[in-house]
């Protein structure tokens, strides 16, 4: 090799060490997922001006409005079985398909609820 491709390739490998070696202190410090404000963990439910469980205030209510949600959809559902009946066999009325999809939105909010 010529003298001067042998010294850029030196000088090249000798650049790509010490990139690489000033790379590595970077990979060892902290992420910016463990730079950011952490919370203190702690296992005490927060309270609420009253002194009751927000934990406890949240899911009752969660479940009140479940409930609330819930009867909403009998009714619904109750009325779409009249309509059905009084319809007759062969017609269906435009007003049933707007009442299912009233069900399946009222049963969605249900479940959404249901698994918080």
């Amino acid at each position: 090799m010529p003298p001067s491709r042998r010294s850029a390739l030196c000088a090249l490998s000798a650049f790509l060490l010490h990139r690489r070696a000033q790379a590595q202190p970077i990979q060892d410090q902290q992420s910016p997922e463990d730079q950011r404000l952490k919370l203190p963990e702690t296992n005490e439910d927060p309270r609420l001006p009253d002194g009751r469980s927000q934990k406890n205030a949240i899911a009752k209510q969660q479940h009140e409005q479940a409930l609330k949600e819930a009867n909403q959809l009998v009714s619904v559902a109750e009325d779409l079985r009249d309509e059905l009946q009084k319809a007759g066999t062969y017609v269906v009325p435009v007003g049933s398909v707007k009442k299912t999809e009233e069900i399946e939105k009222l049963a969605k909010r249900i479940r959404g609820r249901l698994k918080f």
